[in-house]
């Protein structure tokens, strides 16, 4: 019998993972995004439902990531099939959480196995990259490789493209705190140097090596001494409010490290365990909610399975 319908859940993500500027990222369990395929009435892809986003994306399937994805991959199979496409979205948008990329993936998926699995998961990743272009101007991989395949994820090159599945300790949580305030990828890369002191590029290479040996060897206090941005979050932290005394607020409750999940606004630590977690998320809320600024909070493993059929 033929399937009618195929539906996919893709995750949030934290791209950068602060010491791993634009090749390290992780995913999370929740948030997400949810995209539905459903045999079409016309040939191509179409967008024909479009919830959660609060009126701010557009409809039209050309402008939308997921039309972009799935109208790729029906261009690059020769095909002409009626696929109807619903998204979902559970993320929010210009959060640094990895929204463009949940939507893109979860589209890519979903319209794989609505047409018979043509492609392998990774084979999946240039689709993804394309609605990424399309909606931040560059088509990144450190959200869309963690959200696709979960875990935490190296990419060492873009060109041609690699992707290592690092390993990690079973008891590393994240906690999230998402202030409710936009922060768009172009304005964040906006402030990054064009260039770095040669200084600079040494330090922040030996604490990526440190923190990829540390994920390694189940190395916590390595975890917590080797995680600095010192590319991206000097630029970037003016753009997000409090960020200090959130930052501040995480480490003194216990927080091995804590960061700008991707471009920001959205602040993540990483923990050792759950109850910790908790513990940190809790306090890291409260400063927005001392300034009266709304925020969501979330505590999370890491995402071992990634995007799921659903």
């Amino acid at each position: 019998m033929k399937i009618k319908t195929t539906s996919a859940f893709a995750p949030a993500s934290i791209g950068n993972v602060s010491v791993g500027f634009d090749c390290l990222g992780l995913a999370l369990e929740h948030p997400g995004d949810i995209v539905s395929i459903e045999v079409g009435n016309k040939p191509g892809a179409e967008l024909i439902d479009l919830q959660g986003d609060k009126g701010e994306l557009p409809i039209e399937t050309e402008k939308n990531v997921v039309g972009v994805v799935v109208q790729s991959m029906l261009d690059a199979l020769k095909r002409d099939d009626a696929l109807a496409i619903r998204l979902l979205k559970g993320l929010p948008l210009q959060s640094g959480m990895g929204s463009s990329a949940s939507s893109s993936v979860a589209a890519a998926v979903a319209a794989n196995e609505f047409l018979g699995k043509p492609f392998t998961k990774r084979e999946l990743i240039p689709f993804a990259m394309e609605g990424e272009e399309l909606a931040c101007g560059a088509p990144h991989v450190d959200n869309v490789a963690p959200a696709l395949l979960g875990g935490i994820t190296l990419i060492p090159s873009h060109d041609p493209l690699e992707i290592i599945s690092l390993p990690y300790p079973k008891n590393l949580y994240c906690a999230v705190v998402h202030p409710d305030v936009a922060v768009a990828t172009r304005d964040a890369r906006a402030v990054l140097p064009e260039s770095l002191p040669r200084s600079i590029s040494v330090k922040q290479s030996a604490h990526l090596a440190a923190f990829v040996h540390a994920l390694h060897t189940n190395d916590w206090e390595l975890i917590s001494r080797s995680m600095i941005d010192l590319i991206a979050e000097p630029k970037r932290k003016d753009l997000i409010p409090h960020f200090n005394a959130v930052k501040s607020a995480a480490l003194e409750a216990g927080a091995l490290a804590c960061g700008i999940s991707g471009s920001g606004p959205t602040i993540f630590a990483l923990c050792k365990g759950k109850t910790s977690a908790e513990e940190v998320v809790v306090e890291m809320g409260k400063i927005y909610a001392d300034h009266e600024i709304g925020n969501e909070i979330y505590v999370s493993k890491i995402n071992s399975k990634g995007t799921q059929l659903i």
